[in-house]
């Protein structure tokens, strides 16, 4: 079975919690993700940053984008695995917390992420397929 770091998408890019929402929502825009993981000092992982976040906390509640730092939307710790997990134990975590992508992690290293999609690209189609359902139901 394949491993965290064979499937995961490298070179994830952080934001820093003291950074606007304004230049989140630009960074989501110019590199076409929907979420960013908030670093602090030492790249130590602060949390996860959704675009979901961005229009229901930020522009829904007309609050100035420019004036909102990204830590400010952070909620609890994302869901993290580790680089050497195979791709079984990522499908668990994955159902287990009902989330879309986990953040790996190498030692205490931010390396990658793992989504829905890289899941349905490398481990076929009824895993994803499972995993996906699992994770719906949560929205129900």
């Amino acid at each position: 079975m394949a491993t965290a770091r064979e499937v995961m998408t490298a070179g994830v890019r952080c934001m820093r919690p003291g950074d606007t929402v304004l230049e989140a929502a630009r960074t989501l825009a110019e590199i076409g993700v929907g979420s960013l993981p908030i670093c602090g000092e030492n790249g130590k992982l602060k949390g996860m940053l959704t675009d979901r976040d961005i229009v229901v906390k930020v522009v829904a509640a007309q609050h100035d984008p420019s004036a909102v730092q990204a830590g400010e939307l952070v909620e609890g710790m994302p869901v993290v695995v580790d680089a050497d997990d195979d791709v079984t134990t990522v499908l668990r975590a994955m159902t287990l917390h009902r989330v879309r992508r986990v953040l790996v992690l190498d030692g205490k290293a931010l390396v990658g992420v793992i989504t829905q999609a890289d899941i349905a690209r490398r481990v076929g189609n009824e895993q994803a397929r499972l995993v996906a359902s699992a994770i719906s139901e949560s929205e129900r």
